[in-house]
């Protein structure tokens, strides 16, 4: 198991957040970039040591709205691993449920490098899935570009946002959104311009629940990818019991982790 905690601790890890490439499945080049491979095995070689018990397979922008690589990756890693996909606000509910039923739990859009949608159809869609399959939608951008949206984004019944909202900048926004119920992906600690310890420590005190940590492998375009010091972070910063919920309890509740 992980490494977490003042008192030297051991904890299971649910990885909140990782990424699967297989060239198998189609890829679509994202400003000329396209990603170098990283299978299922490719993962759980390299978390052997870690003590990964379940994660979220999370769907980047370099994957468009393919689901064929999620759903075979999700069966391959097996049921404790839950799948965030992106997909388009029309989809249809069959659609959805087809993927509700195959281990989706959360739909991701990514505002940063992404496919985007309007403010308004990402707010009415958050509430759509909420209602007909209890997901969350997952947002990855900087913090900063979410000033406007935030009010709206506080009053969403779940939320989560990607690497810990990636600007120093940002951080009062994120801040409000946590305070508002929100969680906080503990991830890509390489993409930030910020002290990380002391903006985990602020974010657990305004909500224990917020915090999740994931690895963030393999790391892609980071300028520093996942090392398992990362652990040890969050463990120095947070103590044992608090640490415990970053890295299983917090993720495994909020993906509903077995339902």
């Amino acid at each position: 198991m992980a490494g977490g905690g003042e008192s030297g601790m051991q904890h299971m890890i649910f990885d909140a957040h990782l990424h699967i490439i297989d060239p198998a499945f189609p890829l679509v080049s994202n400003d000329g970039f396209l990603p170098d491979a990283f299978t299922v095995d490719d993962y759980v070689g390299q978390t052997a040591s870690l003590g990964v018990g379940g994660g979220a397979v999370v769907s980047a922008s370099f994957q468009s709205y393919d689901q064929s690589y999620l759903i075979t990756a999700l069966a391959a890693l097996g049921p404790t691993f839950v799948g965030v996909t992106q997909v388009p606000c029309n989809i249809s509910d069959e659609d959805l449920l087809l993927l509700a039923n195959q281990g989706v739990r959360a739909a991701r859009f990514n505002l940063r490098r992404g496919v985007s949608e309007s403010s308004e159809n990402l707010i009415q869609f958050a509430h759509r899935i909420y209602d007909l399959l209890g997901w969350h939608i997952e947002i990855y951008a900087d913090c900063k570009s979410l000033a406007d949206l935030s009010s709206e984004l506080c009053r969403l019944p779940a939320v989560s946002i990607d690497h810990l909202g990636l600007s120093k900048e940002g951080l009062p926004v994120l801040y409000q959104l946590a305070e508002s119920g929100a969680r906080v992906k503990a991830t890509g600690f390489g993409r930030v311009d910020f002290a990380v310890s002391q903006a985990i420590r602020r974010l657990f005190e305004i909500n224990p629940d917020a915090l999740m940590f994931g690895t963030d492998l393999p790391s892609t375009r980071s300028p520093r990818a996942f090392n398992p010091v990362d652990i040890e972070i969050i463990g120095n910063a947070l103590g044992d019991s608090a640490t415990k919920k970053v890295l299983w309890d917090n993720a495994a509740a909020f993906y509903r982790l077995g339902v």
